[in-house]
């Protein structure tokens, strides 16, 4: 695909910031859609020790071409020290939404 869409997942502990960084990427269109889902268990390696937390997981749906620019957003707004930010390809989606989700971002 010429576009190289990809989906951005990215978690936060709180709705709240999670749809104000949704919100945002939407608005500034590095992001055709965030789609926010949680509660979720998350289970991890912090600072020596196993953690376990709620967080809300964000889908976020944009182009190859925006990652840096979504990931510098998202750190700047984001109350993690280092927040989960990864990135996979979407190698075949529906011609209909793939269009859609390239004419809804930056070019």
């Amino acid at each position: 695909m010429k576009n190289h869409p990809i989906q951005v997942l990215m978690t936060t502990a709180k709705k709240e910031d999670a749809e104000r960084i949704a919100e945002n990427l939407v608005k500034q269109r590095m992001a055709g859609c965030v789609q926010i889902l949680g509660p979720i268990s998350s289970v991890y390696w912090w600072k020596d020790k196993i953690e376990t937390s709620q967080e809300y997981l964000c889908l976020i749906k944009t182009e190859k071409h925006l990652y840096r620019k979504l990931e510098q957003s998202i750190k700047n707004m984001h109350s993690y020290e280092m927040p989960e930010i990864t990135a996979f390809s979407i190698h075949a989606g529906s011609k209909q939404y793939l269009r859609w989700l390239h004419n809804n971002l930056k070019q």
